[in-house]
C-alpha cells in the first residue's frame, strides 16, 4: 500500500473571479503553498458555489471539464480551462465515509467543477495533474452538520487527499468598490478580526454561533462562501495558521488559512 505524507486542510478564499487572470500577492502565495504541498493522490473541494437540495452530492465524473459561472468580465476570462481529471472512485470513498456517520451523501456525473474550485486550484496545482472531486453544500445546512462532514472526511487526509473549502471570510457583492477602494470598512474588519481569534483560540462552538458576531449581518449576507471554512475545520486537528491576509475590491476578504 502506498504511503502518504499527512495532508493539511485549507481554507482558501476565491474572490473576484479576476484573480484567475491577475491573482497578485494572493496567487503568489497560494502558487508557493502548492509547491511546499506533498503531491496528493486527490483533492476534495467544497466550493461556496454549489449548494444543492437534499443530501451532500459528491460530483463523480471521470472528467468533470469546468464552468464559467459568473457573467460581465472580460472576454479572457471565459475561455481559461483547468482540465484536472475527476475521481469516481474517490468520489465514492468520500461517500461512504459520509453515510458511516450517518450523513447522507449522493453521487453526480454531471457536475463540472465551477470557479469556486478552478479558480485557487489553477494557482494551487497548475498543471491540472492532481484529480478533483467537488462536495456540495446542503441547502439546509448548520455549522455543526458541515463540522460533522469534515470530521467524517478527515481519515481522507491519511491517504493522501487534500481537503480544501473555497469561499470568503467576508463577501458581501453589493459592498463592493470596483474603483478607488480604499481598504476594509470596520464591519469587515470586525468580522474577520473575531473570525481569526476564535480559530486561534480553538472555539469552534464560538465560531459556529457567527451571527452574533460583530459585523457579521453586512459580511455575511448569506452563508454559502463562511460555510465551506467549517469543512476545513472539522476535518483539521489543529488551529490555523494564515495563508494569505488581504482584501480585495474594497471590502472583500482574501483571508486564507493552513490546518495541521
Amino acid at each position: 500500500m502506498a504511503r502518504f505524507s499527512l495532508l493539511p486542510t485549507l481554507f482558501l478564499a476565491h474572490g473576484s473571479p479576476m484573480l484567475a487572470l491577475e491573482g497578485g500577492p494572493w496567487g503568489d502565495a497560494v502558487a508557493a503553498l502548492g509547491r511546499e504541498l506533498p503531491k496528493p493522490r486527490g483533492i476534495l473541494v467544497c466550493s461556496a458555489h454549489w449548494e444543492a437540495e437534499g443530501p451532500f452530492r459528491l460530483s463523480s465524473a471521470e472528467i468533470p471539464g469546468v464552468m464559467h459561472d459568473f457573467g460581465g468580465f472580460p472576454e479572457a476570462l471565459y475561455t481559461l480551462n483547468y482540465p484536472a481529471p475527476g475521481a469516481p472512485g474517490l468520489a465514492a470513498e468520500a461517500a461512504g465515509l459520509l453515510g458511516a456517520a450517518g450523513l447522507e451523501a449522493r453521487l453526480d456525473d454531471q457536475r463540472p467543477l465551477d470557479h469556486g474550485a478552478w479558480v485557487p486550484l489553477r494557482y494551487l496545482f497548475p498543471e491540472a495533474d492532481v484529480p478533483v472531486v467537488q462536495l456540495s453544500l446542503p441547502r439546509a445546512r448548520t455549522p455543526e452538520l458541515l463540522l460533522a462532514a469534515g470530521r467524517a472526511l478527515a481519515p481522507m487526509r491519511q491517504s493522501g487527499v487534500l481537503i480544501l473549502g473555497s469561499g470568503g471570510v467576508v463577501h458581501n457583492l453589493r459592498r463592493l468598490v470596483w474603483q478607488d477602494a480604499s481598504g476594509p470598512e470596520p464591519w469587515a474588519l470586525a468580522f474577520q478580526t473575531w473570525v481569526r481569534e476564535r480559530l486561534a483560540a480553538g472555539d469552534t462552538a464560538g465560531l459556529a454561533d457567527w451571527r452574533n458576531a460583530p459585523g457579521a449581518a453586512e459580511s455575511v449576507p448569506t452563508s454559502e462562501h463562511l460555510d465551506p471554512l467549517f469543512v476545513a475545520l472539522g476535518a483539521a486537528q489543529a488551529v490555523p495558521e494564515p495563508i494569505f491576509e488581504g482584501w480585495q475590491l474594497g471590502s472583500l476578504s482574501l483571508e486564507s488559512y493552513q490546518f495541521a
